[in-house]
């Protein structure tokens, strides 16, 4: 997903700037090591603007997640994998696209609200919900195409079409840990086949 750097954030109100700042910084060095002193310095703004957008660190870490949110279902929503007339070549279409977006250095391609999540879940319960919203909403974006593909084909079996939007998620944000622990995009790109080829096995496509 093309999104600005870190060295060069988005043009705008010192709000938006600093939200684009923490959108990269907290995806290239975590929540924690994250500082007030490196979001103005990336959105060129001062102490006072932070402090005038944000009560804390913590409620731009929520606001993030929200930005994240906003701007990411714009981005889905506009994906060339709704285009499919076939709703399981729809949900393929999707793992494909997301395995497509797999560029560029690690910090650029993995998931804010993901990153959050898992540093924050015990200790910031609000940035920990954000972060549920922006997750559990995109995943909602995938259970029709994926219903309407079980009923289209047929396929019964001790699953939902809510529990394998689901997994899609466990798959893809699994993926960029590894990629992240290893140092190698590969090996989230590796878990997106996996995951086109599980699909497939479901639905009985050969």
């Amino acid at each position: 997903m093309p999104r600005p750097t870190r060295n060069a954030p988005e043009r705008g109100n010192a709000r938006i700037r600093l939200l684009e700042a923490a959108r990269d910084i907290i995806r290239a060095k975590g929540f924690a090591a994250t500082s007030v002193d490196d979001l103005c310095r990336a959105a060129g703004v001062t102490k006072g603007a932070f402090f005038h957008h944000f009560a804390g660190k913590e409620a731009l870490g929520v606001a993030a997640a929200e930005h994240w949110a906003e701007t990411t279902t714009a981005f889905f929503a506009a994906a060339p994998y709704h285009a499919p007339p076939d709703p399981l070549a729809r949900v393929l279409a999707y793992v494909a696209f997301r395995k497509a977006i797999i560029v560029g250095e690690i910090a650029e391609f993995t998931c804010l609200v993901g990153t959050l999540a898992q540093e924050v879940y015990a200790s910031a319960p609000d940035m920990r919900d954000a972060c549920g919203r922006s997750i559990f909403g995109h995943t909602a974006t995938l259970v029709d195409d994926i219903e309407a593909a079980r009923l289209d084909r047929g396929v019964a079996g001790n699953w939902t079409a809510e529990s394998l939007a689901r997994h899609t998620q466990a798959v893809i944000q699994g993926g960029f840990v590894l990629a992240k622990a290893g140092n190698d995009p590969e090996l989230a790109r590796e878990s997106l086949d996996h995951l086109d080829r599980y699909i497939r096995h479901l639905f009985h496509v050969t």
